[in-house]
């Protein structure tokens, strides 16, 4: 019997396939096998370590925009459908840096789990300029495309975003973002790989009554004591080899944060 995933105490482990540069983005090497299977080799050593599900990410394709071109959907779409169709455990979507919609269609046609939404409720200063909420945009869209068995994983005052509105409280921005949808909040640190802290986990905890993840600075380290307080995490740095963000999934450190759990 396959775990229950994305629930209230379920200790949820989703680890990242951080696909490499994007047709469409100056990072792009010329080789889109390379991007399919790169994409298929994490997601595989992912499920053979143990994690309980995946998100297939355009990691590779800074600097970001909000949303993706042609190009990068397209690439994007077919990395998942072979990420979908190499493994079993529940995948998800994040078209980064903001583009729920192309997030969405490719859940859709891949038939994946779920997707992560960045910038829900919040509005934000980032590389591209000032991002603007989409949680109205993204709720009538999975409606729209028959989708409501798609979680919607929403950041709250997420990393590498600056808050335009500093006077708002993370409490706040959870409280948002579960009345306008949200399926499961993500709290992060300030940038990627450092430690989601106790305390902000602690306070959106206090005001939802939905699942809670923590979202960046997991590892074998500090996992037990994240999930004592969140409900599942999503890691991805701290799982690559060398701890180079651009190296492919590790088998040895994934085991390890599973089983320090």
């Amino acid at each position: 019997m396959s775990k229950q995933i994305l629930t209230k105490g379920s200790q949820t482990i989703i680890g990242m396939v951080h696909c490499l540069p994007l047709p469409g983005t100056s990072g792009f090497d010329g080789d889109y096998q390379k991007i399919l299977d790169r994409a298929v080799q994490d997601a595989v050593t992912l499920e053979k370590a143990g994690v309980d599900a995946l998100i297939v990410e355009n990691m590779g394709d800074t600097p970001f925009s909000a949303f993706l071109d042609k190009a990068q959907t397209a690439a994007l779409t077919a990395a998942a459908v072979r990420v979908r169709e190499a493994v079993k455990i529940p995948i998800g979507i994040d078209a980064a840096f903001n583009d729920c919609e192309a997030s969405l269609a490719i859940a859709g046609i891949v038939g994946a789990d779920f997707i992560r939404v960045p910038v829900f409720v919040d509005t934000v200063l980032f590389t591209d300029g000032i991002i603007y909420p989409c949680a109205r945009k993204c709720m009538n869209f999975r409606k729209e495309m028959g989708l409501k068995h798609v979680k919607i994983l929403a950041d709250v005052q997420v990393k590498h975003a600056t808050m335009l509105n500093p006077q708002i409280t993370v409490e706040m921005s959870a409280k948002d973002a579960a009345g306008n949808g949200a399926d499961a909040i993500i709290v992060t640190g300030a940038v990627i790989g450092m430690e989601t802290p106790i305390d902000m986990l602690k306070r959106v905890q206090s005001v939802v009554h939905i699942p809670v993840l923590a979202g960046s600075g997991v590892n074998h380290k500090n996992i037990h004591e994240q999930l004592q307080i969140a409900d599942g995490c999503i890691i991805g740095s701290s799982l690559k080899k060398d701890g180079i963000l651009t190296n492919p999934i590790d088998y040895d450190l994934v085991r390890e944060v599973v089983e320090a759990l």
